[in-house]
């Protein structure tokens, strides 16, 4: 403490003005009492009576009271502390008690006295090294007080991450408001469903960390225009915004940040009610020279900000539009036509109404280059519209439809015929309207292209599909067919003598009527390239297939036989065949694998890094210890 006293001058000491230019902030300083976050000013201290003895026996027949630091004023105390140098020395001062914390997280950058911070020789505290993430409990105003104080000497902190808070002690603008004195070089503020910061926190923040790049607010319900408005005019680095359920925010905030923060180039704003055309047409209009990644979602826009968007979005690369229940066929339409969409590359429209046949077919047109492209929920889209925007994108290289029950088998072969020759992956999610169908192909040259087909619980797919697929895609290695109940052997046959590539991805989890049979087909053609296999919920295939497959897949990595058919033989086989980087094995659910399969697994324990053996009710507790013993290297779900 002897650095403490070392000040001397009049130079040193505070000037006169109220240490709170807030009144209210005066409530900072607390001690460790009852009422947490009230200022109780400090009692005078007592005149001590002298007696004076003139016998001289005695100078004092009262014991003198002790001193102590603690009986200063806070702002004496603050004159001591910020003379402190950074470092551990402010970090011991800080363990002293909750004022003395306090009070250092109250003292600003610029508020240290340039020899101490100087002496120390900290050049690196303003780099922002440091994360921090706090969660529940852990979010309260101290615990942000004291990494504001022991943060600044190691580093700074760059980024900190604060989800829910503490219900008992629950985070204030107190805590920001350390952070935005102490914490100059944060880069990455995140808080997520808060509900007792304020305006004012975020002003704190906004004033202090002028080096601010990401803001990320989720459920803040007591946020408004004032705090983002507080953002854009002292954060001038702000490059990426990301606004969810904040009732309170409006146009004017969005307004201010795409005119005063000539680097955004991110921004994602989600359900929040308060925002409008006027919002997001003035931040993109104000932002299109730099402005490339924009997702709007449960939003009261109408065909106004598309039209905006389609005007304004020179550089915009990203786009995601869902759940615009007021956007039109015509909004789609005029953005699409705005013809400044030419950069754009990636787009997602979900749980539009306003999507149709007209506007697809536009979008097709007037964005040129997009090469990923999904559309979601949307329910009046036809063959007709899918078939044509094919033809009009010739840039697309994936095409996920997902619930888009309008579309047929028809529309399925349309955009394989007419894709362009860069499609390389189509998925296909929940589609209820593709269905069986008895179709002749014409001699058409085949879509050698797509290498990548996902076909994902769509109950009305079945052989006749795969054998249409087979035809039209030969060069397919990776493939997905996810709960397919109707797929049999004959149609998984019919799509492998297609295929002129070799498979290196199967998922083949839910198609419960496959075989053996289908199984050892594709292993015997493409066993030696498979890489990744999945048979979960394939409850006809057993110990044959496992046994083809370790005499013929010597590169597979990762295989799941979750409730399948098969028993300890079949895990005897694998052990002792080819797989000798075997790294994943499942076999949740597989009640014949009994305590006789206990060697062979710790045989594969020398690649394993996962297995799943959750389930298994044939495997006693104790040979589960053996193996969580034996293969300390893997991770065991059991």
């Amino acid at each position: 403490m002897s650095k403490v006293f070392s000040f001397t001058g009049s130079d040193d000491f505070f000037t006169g003005r109220s240490l709170y230019p807030n009144p209210k902030e005066a409530g900072l300083f607390l001690s460790l009492g009852l009422q947490e976050y009230a200022y109780k000013p400090l009692q005078k201290r007592p005149r001590v009576s002298v007696p004076f003895d003139f016998s001289g026996e005695k100078l004092f027949d009262q014991k003198q009271p002790e001193t102590s630091i603690e009986t200063l004023p806070d702002e004496c105390l603050f004159e001591i502390l910020r003379r402190l140098p950074e470092g551990q020395d402010r970090s011991l001062c800080a363990s002293v008690s909750k004022r003395w914390l306090m009070l250092l997280s109250s003292i600003c950058k610029n508020e240290i006295c340039s020899n101490a911070s100087t002496k120390n020789g900290n050049d690196d505290s303003d780099e922002g090294y440091l994360s921090r993430s706090l969660d529940g409990k852990e979010a309260t105003d101290v615990r942000l007080a004291a990494i504001a104080v022991g943060t600044a000497s190691r580093g700074g902190l760059g980024k900190l991450s604060i989800l829910r808070s503490n219900s008992d002690r629950p985070l204030t603008d107190v805590g920001l408001k350390a952070v935005g004195r102490g914490c100059p070089s944060l880069k990455f503020l995140s808080i997520w469903d808060v509900a007792t910061i304020s305006d004012d926190g975020l002003v704190a923040i906004a004033n202090g960390c002028h080096q601010l790049e990401k803001l990320d607010l989720c459920k803040m319900p007591t946020i408004s225009d004032k705090a983002l408005i507080a953002v854009a005019k002292n954060c001038p680095k702000l490059n990426w915004l990301s606004i969810e359920s904040c009732p309170n925010i409006g146009n004017e905030g969005l307004k201010a940040i795409g005119k005063l923060c000539p680097n955004l180039r991110s921004v994602s704003i989600k359900n929040c009610p308060g925002v409008g055309d006027q919002g997001i047409a003035g931040m993109v209009s104000a932002a299109s020279f730099v402005l490339t990644n924009v997702t709007l979602e449960s939003l009261a826009v109408s065909d106004y900000s598309l039209a905006v968007i389609g005007q304004y979005g020179l550089v915009v690369t990203n786009l995601v539009l869902n759940s615009l229940a007021n956007v039109t066929e015509r909004g789609f339409w005029v953005m699409a036509n705005g013809h400044a969409l030419q950069k754009l590359t990636s787009l997602t429209i979900g749980s539009c109404p306003g999507v149709t046949d007209v506007g697809l077919e536009a979008i097709g047109k007037g964005c040129p280059n997009v090469k990923n492209f999904e559309l979601r929920k949307c329910p009046f889209l036809s063959d007709n519209g899918l078939v044509s925007f094919t033809k009009a994108a010739p840039s697309i290289e994936s095409l996920q439809l997902e619930e888009c029950h309008r579309v047929t088998q028809l529309g399925l072969v349309g955009v394989l015929f007419y894709c362009s020759a860069k499609l390389k992956a189509l998925t296909l999610v929940r589609c209820y309207g593709i269905k069986d169908m008895n179709l002749v192909l014409p001699a058409v040259s085949p879509c050698e292209s797509v290498s990548s087909l996902s076909i994902l619980n769509c109950p009305g797919v079945g052989n006749s599909t795969l054998a249409v697929v087979g035809k039209l895609c030969p060069l397919l290695q990776k493939l997905e067919l996810v709960g397919l109940e109707g797929v049999t052997d004959t149609g998984f046959l019919s799509l492998l003598e297609g295929s002129k590539a070799s498979l290196t991805n199967v998922n083949l989890r839910g198609c419960i009527n496959l075989t053996d049979a289908g199984v050892l087909s594709m292993i015997k053609l493409h066993g030696s390239t498979l890489d990744e296999l999945n048979l979960n919920c394939c409850k006809k295939v057993s110990d044959a297939s496992l046994t083809a497959i370790a005499g013929n897949c010597p590169v597979l990595t990762d295989l799941d036989v979750s409730r399948c058919a098969i028993t300890d033989a079949g895990i005897t086989a694998i052990a002792h065949g080819v797989q000798l980087n075997l790294e994943v094995l499942c076999l949740a659910g597989c009640n014949s694998v009994t305590n006789k399969s206990l060697q062979a697994l710790k045989k594969m324990g020398d690649s394993l890094q996962g297995l799943n053996i959750k389930n298994c009710k044939s495997l006693s507790s104790r040979t589960v210890d053996k193996l969580i013993d034996h293969l300390w290297m893997c991770n065991i779900l059991f």
